[in-house]
């Protein structure tokens, strides 16, 4: 059984490094799935030192995680493997796991290692698919956990086709020693009394019911991707970063629109909303009168409808009107107060003129009403409201666009234009200003 478990992970692995290059880091958390996991990839398939490490991290939630970080030392140590630990803060709420698990990502997240190795297994998988069938989850969420995610670092987890049984099979052999973690036996977590009362009740009467429920898990994945392979046929040329066109879920049917929406919200890193408020959302979206302002709260984001187009807007934190940065021009100036970054950059007969900038500082300020500028030499002065109207940007955005001055005058309004007594003549070197929300 040991040599099996070697096999199934070494053939995994080949899938997911064909070129034997790959560093990878094993996510331990010192308990019996991780600590197999490593001694597998390490003492198993003999994986040299230099591909491979290991990263604990301590979520400082029990009062044994000090010990658990020192077993976890003493393992990598004994197996001659480098081992990184992590403290983290995780704030308490609805879902600790959740946080906790969010934590762990972000850590993973900083590694240098090509692939972070989970040792998530079949049984872990059946009880995934059992908590989203009771949150009322979608072939997405029925899917369960991917074997491979890819990103930087690359997220695998080769022993999904694994039983619980056959990694203390191989503990037990190997006389391997891991920490036990209380939280596991604790019946207040949803998991843990689908572990330790529902499933094995259900096994009981229907034997092989994690084998079942794992296979079930592939079949929604399958699913899931072709419903992402129609959503992209749906919004092809629709779609752009944080944004979208209503007219493109409109000559959808609803459940097909809705598909799009949510396959749009989840490519931009929006938290999946209940149904009711994804249909809300639709109805508003395309149903509202074309100068209605529709805004509809997501939690961490809003939806906001401008001109036939669907925004993911992220709110921002109040800020003074009186509003007002000096800009050493020459490097960009990060302002997450207004949501982006301000740079020039260098352009022939556009822009600032080098010779206006030479030896100066600009002063970035917010639109208190009634500022203008002259973009045509010999044409009219135009109120910044009315340039701004006219380049089609959402209200939103106006709050926070940063105007800049120079001795007091306005310069320059990015994504507008510059006044025209401080433009280059045409083959001269200016600066253009750009203004990058985030």
């Amino acid at each position: 059984m040991t040599d099996a478990l070697v096999n199934q992970v070494a053939a995994a692995l080949a899938a997911v490094d064909p070129g034997k290059s790959a560093r990878i880091a094993v996510g331990l958390s010192g308990g019996i799935d991780s600590v197999v996991l490593l001694h597998v990839l390490r003492s198993g398939l003999r994986l040299g030192s230099q591909r491979i490490s290991a990263i604990h991290v301590n979520h400082q939630i029990s009062a044994k995680a000090g010990s658990w970080a020192t077993h976890c030392r003493r393992y990598c140590r004994a197996l001659g493997v480098a081992l990184k630990v992590a403290k983290v803060v995780v704030p308490r709420g609805n879902s600790t796991e959740a946080a906790a698990r969010k934590a762990r990502l972000a850590v993973f997240a900083e590694t240098a290692a090509d692939v972070v190795a989970l040792a998530h297994h079949r049984d872990d998988q059946a009880e995934t698919l059992m908590l989203q069938l009771l949150r009322g989850a979608g072939p997405r969420g029925l899917a369960g956990m991917p074997a491979f995610t890819a990103g930087t670092p690359v997220l695998w987890r080769p022993l999904l086709e694994v039983p619980r049984s056959a990694i203390e099979a191989y503990a037990r052999h190997h006389r391997l020693q891991w920490v036990e973690d209380d939280s596991n036996a604790d019946r207040a977590y949803l998991r843990n009394f689908l572990r330790h009362d529902v499933l094995p009740l259900i096994e009981s009467r229907v034997p092989g019911t994690r084998v079942v429920l794992a296979r079930g898990a592939r079949l929604q994945y399958e699913a899931s991707d072709l419903l992402d392979a129609l959503a992209t046929q749906d919004i092809s040329g629709h779609a752009h970063a944080g944004r979208i066109a209503t007219a493109a879920l409109l000559d959808l049917s609803p459940h097909r629109a809705r598909n799009a929406l949510r396959y749009f919200l989840r490519g931009n890193g929006v938290t999946m909303p209940e149904s009711g408020r994804l249909d809300e959302l639709l109805r508003q979206a395309l149903t509202a009168r074309d100068d209605a302002r529709v805004c509809v709260d997501m939690g961490d984001v809003e939806l906001r409808r401008f001109r036939g187009d669907l925004y993911i807007v992220r709110p921002l934190p109040p800020i003074a009107t009186d509003f007002e940065v000096d800009w050493h021009w020459k490097r960009p100036l990060l302002l997450p107060q207004l949501g982006g970054t301000l740079h020039l950059e260098p352009c022939k007969g556009d822009g600032i003129a080098a010779q206006w900038l030479k030896g100066n500082t600009l002063t970035v300020r917010l639109r208190g009403g009634g500022e203008s500028l002259r973009l045509v030499a010999g044409g009219p002065r135009r109120t910044v409201r009315n340039l701004l109207q006219e380049a089609a940007l959402p209200p939103w955005r106006r709050e926070r666009l940063p105007l800049l001055y120079l001795d007091h005058v306005l310069a320059a309004v990015p994504g507008v234009g510059v006044d025209e007594r401080l433009r280059p003549q045409p083959r001269s070197a200016g600066w253009r200003p750009i203004w990058s929300c985030d």
